[in-house]
């Protein structure tokens, strides 16, 4: 994935810029200064280019205020992990001294800049964002984020050498071999690097009870019962010794980078705290990559328990995972390594299921029993018909059906289906991938009119 930070001083427009590119309003706008506290991302793509775009909060000289340290220390963070840096300047207040300083870090940092000048509603005056040559940044682009103006031509520009990404859903690939990629990733003192160690069965992390010792992600190599696997253990923040105040926010992009390079993710929830929004949002991101996921509740011996407690977590959990209802959950202690080797169990159910081709005429076969038990929704006035299924890819399992009318099934029949792909062809613990297509062609013609098409 391709990371593009927005920095500069609080209120020149990033927010609203971030916005713009993104497509919606995920970031909160305001005339306030320093309304945007934390980084906030969102993936997007400009046709089969994806990337992700992160807003920062705005860059305050050093101080000894408590937020206003914790969103410089944000913006440093953000520029540390982008690969190009967009620098958002006012062009109506000219250059300040928070300006030159924010420059001087990014010339220093090595990442490839473009500065922005905002605000410059008036293409008449654009020249005026030559003024802005002084921080020895360049290419400049003048925009107003505002009113749309240039923003899409510093996107283009920035996105213009990535390559394109293939159809999710188009012709069959080659499987990829090699050993599976197991992604470690939650909050901040969960317990990833204890439990990264004691799977290891040796001290490979450094461990500590401070949050965020681990600052950015290490793979391991480790085999279990023949099988080689990939341990990525991602950061929570960054070294205590490389900030002024102690942060309590992950690092997501460094989470995002571990997922996206995963086949199945380990997910760690503290079981004295339980779910929270931050697991939600890391569910969340798991799910739209399309990774197969394991749900560990972790420091399980410190949890007063009788003959339901797990019960009782796991329906905790389900109602507020719902979308995620396939991931397996298992109940460890790191610490003790209770239920440990458990872990294992699962990441080859899923890993088995992620990477499983179902035979074509297996899955045809499957598919006619689904619709004939409950027949596709009327659409314009006609039923729909499916004509034919194919397993498109792996990794996950990605489906596709042909139909006379791929608009007309309803969201609630497509789910019917995948959830009975799953229940039936074994498909229960991994991420799934449905596409509905009209097939082109004379084939489909005739079969659209109902009369049967050649083979």
């Amino acid at each position: 994935m391709f990371y593009i930070a927005v920095v500069g001083r609080p209120n020149v427009g990033k927010s609203t810029f971030f916005n713009k590119m993104v497509g919606g309003r995920p970031a909160i706008v305001d005339d306030t200064a320093g309304v945007t506290r934390d980084r906030n991302i969102a993936v997007a793509s400009r046709g089969r280019r994806r990337f992700a775009v992160k807003d920062s909060g705005g860059f305050e000289p050093e101080s000894q205020d408590k937020i206003l340290s914790q969103m410089r220390e944000q913006t440093l963070m953000a520029i540390e992990e982008a690969d190009l840096i967009f620098f958002m300047v006012d062009g109506r207040d000219g250059i300040t001294p928070v300006d030159e300083e924010i420059a001087r870090r990014l010339r220093k940092s090595g990442k490839k800049v473009f500065l922005i000048v905002n605000k410059m509603d008036n293409p008449a005056r654009h020249d005026e964002a030559l003024e802005f040559t002084r921080l020895g940044i360049e290419p400049i682009f003048a925009v107003s984020a505002e009113h749309s103006i240039g923003v899409e031509e510093a996107l283009e520009a920035a996105i213009e050498d990535l390559p394109e990404e293939p159809e999710t859903a188009g012709e069959e690939e080659e499987e990829a071999a090699g050993p599976a990629h197991v992604a470690i990733v939650g909050k901040p003192n969960v317990g990833k690097s204890s439990l990264v160690n004691r799977m290891l069965g040796a001290t490979r992390m450094m461990v500590s009870d401070v949050p965020g010792t681990t600052r950015d992600a290490i793979d391991s190599e480790i085999s279990v019962d023949g099988r080689k696997m990939i341990l990525i253990d991602t950061a929570g923040i960054r070294r205590k010794s490389k900030v002024t105040q102690k942060l309590e926010k992950f690092s997501v992009i460094i989470a995002m980078k571990a997922i996206e390079r995963a086949d199945v993710v380990l997910m760690l929830i503290d079981a004295s705290e339980g779910v929270a929004a931050q697991e939600a949002k890391i569910a969340g991101m798991v799910e739209e990559a399309g990774k197969g996921l394991v749900i560990v509740v972790n420091k399980w011996d410190i949890v007063e328990k009788d003959e339901k407690t797990s019960l009782r977590y796991e329906d905790a959990i389900r109602r507020q995972l719902k979308f995620v209802a396939h991931a397996p959950i298992v109940f460890v202690s790191a610490k003790t390594g209770q239920r440990v080797d458990k872990i294992w169990r699962a990441v080859d159910e899923v890993f088995a299921q992620y990477s499983r081709r179902i035979n074509t005429s297996e899955l045809n076969e499957l598919i006619a029993g689904i619709t004939s038990r409950k027949q596709p929704p009327m659409a314009h006035g006609r039923r729909v018909k499916i004509y034919y299924a194919t397993q498109s890819n792996i990794k996950p399992p990605t489906f596709v059906l042909m139909t006379n009318d791929p608009d007309g099934v309803h969201f609630s029949y497509r789910r019917y289906i995948v959830n009975q792909i799953r229940d039936e062809a074994g498909f229960d613990k991994t991420p799934i991938r449905l596409f509905l297509r009209k097939p082109a062609g004379r084939r489909s013609r005739a079969e659209a009119i109902g009369k049967p098409g050649r083979t």
